[in-house]
């Protein structure tokens, strides 16, 4: 049986603040003396439901829990989902409706059994609670927090201060968030940091209720691909748990050697004793970033692929990018008589439009067996040329 430090070893990497370690330590050791796995809770928002490996930073810390041992509470916000999450926003959210909600809430289910054990999880809708208080115990709820505590919250404080309109209801959110800890009984709390504040009003609620305190642990924010922003869909600079393995393993080969030791913590289920070796050895200068990087890009992509699909993804970067040379699985296309170059691009999907294939072409982006096209106009396409569009896209011509 592993010893209480090394659970916390596992348990401390990567994440930003654990409030607070004292509690944590005793919670484990009372979870082996009673044979009680703790409860660990997520709550999550269903109005996005297209999950990224930035996304997926607290479900992973949360599989390492289980891991150990214990029992993951998945709390699907169905309920505070028709309020919307406040946190970082300027204005009030447009509510969902109910049925947005719950289809939202049917995909992030087949997502998260892409990373948690679904034996040691628990699925649960909020409304199963939240949707039975009678308004004398919302008002109890309610007068658990002031109006003052409330706008402490950086966007609270900044909409009051600019004078724009906060509804009533928004500040049922947080509550109504705590409330889920204390309803399932939360050892445990995960979530980003920029979840602090909800996360914190959790431990508030169960004391004030005469439970024992949930721990918070708080994940930093998971930078995207290109080592700026933070990850997300809308910048491109994202690597989604659903993307094909050859386009997973190529996207963690972009990211900049600075971030591998973060991404290695952050996204991978590497004991922290081999990520301190990984740092040492970059660190050392004895080894190259991009091999260190390619274990990483191994090690991610297998999470959500097979071996078998892993090993085709990196066999494909190596030939690619390494060799530069041209796949051996490349579709084929068969050529029209009155299609020129651009036609091509367009019809066989290698891009969406003849603007986008111009522009391509006019900064160099395409190539015909191996030779860059420097003009779309008067350019001969022969039976089998290969046209290579960007750095990975390939097709073979018949006529």
């Amino acid at each position: 049986m592993m010893n209480i430090d090394e659970e916390i070893k596992i348990i401390k990497k990567g994440a930003e603040e654990i409030i607070n370690i004292d509690e944590l330590k005793m919670k484990l050791v009372n979870s082996k003396k009673e044979n009680r796995p703790l409860r660990i809770k997520l709550g999550l928002d269903p109005s996005a439901p297209d999950i990224h490996i930035g996304h997926a930073v607290v479900l992973r810390k949360i599989k390492q829990l289980q891991d150990l041992g214990h029992r993951a509470i998945i709390i699907i916000g169905d309920f505070t989902g028709m309020i919307g999450d406040p946190t970082g926003k300027s204005k009030t959210r447009k509510q969902l409706k109910k049925e947005e909600v719950l289809e939202n809430a049917k995909t992030y289910e087949k997502q998260i059994f892409k990373i948690l054990s679904k034996d040691k999880t628990e699925l649960r809708f909020n409304s199963e609670w939240l949707s039975k208080l009678n308004f004398k115990e919302v008002v109890e709820l309610a007068s658990k927090y002031t109006v003052a505590r409330m706008l402490e919250r950086e966007d609270f404080k900044n909409r009051f201060n600019n004078q724009m309109s906060i509804g009533i209801h928004e500040f049922f959110y947080p509550l109504m968030q705590a409330y889920d800890s204390l309803e399932i009984n939360a050892d445990i709390e995960l979530g980003g940091t920029d979840q602090k504040f909800n996360v914190l009003m959790g431990r508030t609620i169960q004391k004030d209720y005469g439970k024992e305190s949930q721990v918070a642990i708080f994940m930093p924010i998971l930078e995207g691909i290109d080592g700026k922003e933070k990850m997300s869909k809308s910048l491109g600079n994202y690597i989604g748990i659903n993307e094909d393995p050859k386009d997973m393993y190529t996207k963690v080969m972009k990211i900049p050697d600075e971030l591998i030791i973060k991404y290695y913590e952050l996204a991978t289920d590497i004991h922290p004793d081999k990520i301190e070796e990984i740092r040492n050895k970059l660190d050392s200068g004895k080894i190259n970033p991009r091999d260190i990087k390619m274990d990483l890009a191994r090690e991610i992509t297998n999470l959500y692929h097979s071996s078998e699909e892993t090993e085709d993804a990196e066999s494909f970067f190596k030939s690619l990018f390494q060799k530069n040379e041209i796949p051996k699985d490349i579709e084929s296309f068969n050529l029209k008589d009155d299609m020129d170059l651009v036609d091509l691009m367009v019809n066989s999907n290698l891009v969406k439009s003849k603007n986008e294939a111009r522009r391509l072409i006019l900064q160099g982006g395409v190539k015909i067996n191996g030779k860059v096209v420097e003009d779309y106009k008067d350019i001969t396409l022969n039976n089998e040329d290969i046209l290579k569009v960007g750095k990975r896209k390939f097709l073979k011509i018949l006529k």
